[in-house]
């Protein structure tokens, strides 16, 4: 969701609506992947992904300009811990550095508010702010809808700039969209399978008792997480890094990384059998684009 998007929210000017009964945010397709990291199938994905979001950011570019508004290419979004750890930080070097990672979010804030598509929006007025949301998403949440496994349909527009620029990458706007969402909501199904499993929740068991040996009496990463990421005092940086650190090596050390890693992987690989449609129209359709993307990034459109 774009930047601008977000500070509409309240306003009512969201180009997407959801009805019917889903649990869970749709996360990012392909999003906590544990186990797949540093391996060079996942270094090549993760290129071929940012030059087809850099290709989908500069069509985006092209076209508001093409109506008489300012757009800078925004960076990749790096991640939070919840992306980057979704069952238990099992990292100890990250979590040496960041903690918990409020250093990098407090980071992203701060640049945020350097933004030039922020700065921009910001020094628009009103009026002004809600033709620029209008443009690069549509005037109304019409045109483009997916059944999530749950029952809730989401939709949004089939009109403005970001549809534009994904309709001319990826051609079938429509499937593109429903694969998208659908494999994203898979992604949170597969994260909340894991964390309910019992052969995850027995594992918690001795990474408990590690942290315990530590100090902390958290009874699982969610709660030691939720000490940090959830506290309404901000803990100072040294002490939200021993406790990182802590369940960090306390979860390489008990097992319960490698039990979060297989685990994530069975049900992966089940939720691509139940869905294989989704998932299949994923990859053919990012193939598919592909080689588009990279004439486009090489012409800098």
């Amino acid at each position: 969701m774009h930047r601008w998007t977000l500070a509409l929210l309240t306003a009512g000017l969201l180009a997407t609506t959801a009805t019917g009964c889903a649990g869970g945010a749709v996360a990012d397709p392909g999003s906590a992947n544990p186990g797949s990291a540093g391996t060079g199938t996942h270094r090549a994905e993760g290129a071929s992904r940012e030059t087809l979001r850099l290709a989908e950011q500069l069509l985006i570019k092209k076209c508001m300009e093409n109506q008489g508004h300012k757009f800078w290419v925004e960076p990749a979004d790096p991640g939070n811990v919840s992306s980057l750890f979704p069952y238990v930080v099992d990292d100890p070097a990250w979590a040496k550095t960041h903690g918990y990672g409020t250093d990098l979010r407090l980071r992203q804030e701060a640049e945020a508010r350097r933004d030039p598509n922020q700065r921009y929006f910001r020094s628009m007025p009103a009026n002004t702010r809600t033709v620029l949301v209008t443009a690069l998403n549509g005037a109304r949440p019409e045109g483009l809808s997916a059944r999530l496994p749950g029952g809730m349909e989401v939709t949004h527009s089939d009109e403005g700039c970001q549809a534009a620029a994904q309709r001319e990458l990826y051609s079938d706007l429509q499937g593109w969209f429903r694969a998208t969402r659908v494999t994203g909501n898979l992604a949170n199904m597969r994260v909340g399978l894991v964390a309910n499993d019992k052969r995850y929740l027995a594992a918690v068991g001795p990474w408990a008792r590690c942290m315990r040996g530590k100090g902390y009496t958290y009874a699982g990463p969610a709660q030691a997480r939720a000490a940090v990421t959830q506290s309404r005092t901000p803990w100072p940086h040294a002490k939200e890094v021993r406790l990182a650190s802590a369940e960090a090596n306390c979860a390489v050390s008990s097992g319960l990384s490698s039990v979060a890693k297989s685990l994530d992987t069975e049900y992966r690989a089940e939720l691509r059998r139940r869905y294989p449609r989704e998932s299949a129209d994923l990859a053919r359709l990012r193939r598919e684009a592909l080689p588009r993307a990279r004439a486009i990034v090489a012409r800098g459109d």
